[in-house]
């Protein structure tokens, strides 16, 4: 997966969260959508598979939860 495919699909990924997780952690979710996905990755990044860049936005969102 290249870069613009992970940019179009984060709020996808956010979503996908969203529906798993306790209403508590929405906020989080919120801080997310705030982020610019072009500033998570640089164009010329690629995630080997979709479970990756899924992975990623999962990570983003434990490491802000932790905050």
């Amino acid at each position: 997966m290249e870069a613009i495919e992970f940019v179009t699909k984060y709020e996808t990924y956010l979503s996908e969260i969203e529906q798993v997780v306790k209403p508590e952690y929405h906020s989080v979710i919120g801080k997310l959508r705030e982020i610019d996905p072009h500033d998570l990755v640089r164009p010329e990044s690629w995630f080997h598979a979709e479970t990756d860049a899924r992975g990623y936005v999962w990570t983003l969102f434990l490491k802000e939860k932790q905050k």
